[in-house]
């Protein structure tokens, strides 16, 4: 049993005491013990293909916040690695491929499935270390990038502010597009049910880039492949769907049957209540900007958030942690949310 199963009874849509609390983006550079780490190793990568290391740095922010939950550290971007486009991640610039998916050539050439995931023994062990380590003090939430974001990588070969190269590929080449995407679910499902078997309790999906397209676009190449992912987690452990600016499509995203739907910082509450009604479990939606405020506003805002949503809600910010957060302005927030009750 989770001795910390606020998190767990939340998701449940039980009665709780006070929401629960954690950042996307915890175990990172907002910590010191992170940075000590990060700085002895020769990059990025080495980190997250380290699974003793992927153990001591998602329990970092458990030690030194108290969040009532643990995310295990890796890279949405293992999964174009393990289906054979290798990454790189530049330093203050982000990731890079030098080889990128132009053709159906280049589709057809990527692994995909069980034979794609099975290459990423080290996730799994990194996951297996940090469930015995966490001795069950709070639930571990397991994740992966949604298909378009990942797409997005795939084909842009780096982050970009339109993401016109793989956007191009949906209008141009549709059926090329869905056939990619397909890949990638296929792959991306295999992986998290490893993820699953190796000690995640919840798991999260991210459409990091879901913002850039419209509504139609949208819900032809993105909502199906969440939907599919969803609906074979579903019955393992909750999950989470965090389509970051498709505010448009809500009530598809809710028509998943996720257990929870994220929201990002750029809609409103009162909004989110309105479209998904009161019994829906949101997570969310802190400006990750309001963290660089005095203690007494940061306060403010988090319980300001918290009556707004009015129960049934996990609170989090509306995206990741910034590096150059104040650490105290982490544990002002965090500490706001844990003396709230209802």
């Amino acid at each position: 049993m989770i001795k910390n199963d606020l998190l767990l009874r939340t998701i449940a849509g039980e009665k709780v005491e006070r929401p629960p609390v954690w950042l996307m983006r915890q175990a990172g550079r907002i910590l010191p013990q992170y940075r000590a780490i990060r700085s002895s190793l020769s990059g990025f990568i080495e980190l997250v293909t380290t699974p003793e290391l992927v153990r001591e740095v998602t329990i970092q922010p458990v030690d030194e916040l108290g969040v009532d939950a643990a995310i295990i550290f890796s890279d949405i971007l293992v999964i174009p690695e393990c289906m054979g486009l290798e990454y790189e991640m530049v330093e203050k610039k982000g990731p890079y491929f030098p080889a990128t998916i132009q053709s159906e050539a280049d589709i057809d050439k990527l692994d995909s499935g069980s034979a794609a995931a099975d290459k990423l023994s080290y996730v799994y062990q990194g996951l297996s270390l940090t469930k015995e380590a966490l001795d069950e003090r709070v639930p571990l939430i397991g994740f992966a990038g949604a298909p378009w974001t990942l797409m997005c990588y795939m084909v842009e070969g780096s982050g970009s502010k339109t993401f016109s190269k793989p956007k191009r590929m949906l209008y141009q080449e549709p059926e090329l597009a869905h056939k990619l995407l397909s890949k990638i679910t296929d792959t991306t499902i295999a992986y998290l049910k490893q993820k699953v078997a190796h000690g995640a309790d919840v798991i999260q999906i991210f459409d990091s880039w879901a913002g850039v397209l419209d509504e139609h676009t949208y819900k032809t190449f993105c909502i199906p492949y969440i939907r599919k992912m969803v609906e074979a987690i579903n019955p393992l452990v909750p999950t989470i769907v965090f389509s970051k600016g498709a505010w448009f499509s809500l009530p598809e995203i809710q028509a998943m049957s996720p257990n929870v739907i994220g929201v990002d910082w750029n809609t409103d509450m009162s909004y989110i209540r309105k479209v998904l009604g009161p019994d829906q479990v949101v997570q969310g939606n802190l400006d990750p900007c309001v963290l660089y405020a005095s203690h007494k506003e940061i306060e403010a805002q988090a319980i300001n958030l918290i009556n707004k949503v009015g129960g049934n809600h996990i609170v989090n910010l509306g995206h990741g942690v910034y590096p150059d957060t104040p650490l105290d302005g982490v544990k002002a927030f965090v500490n706001a949310v844990k003396g709230y009750r209802y």
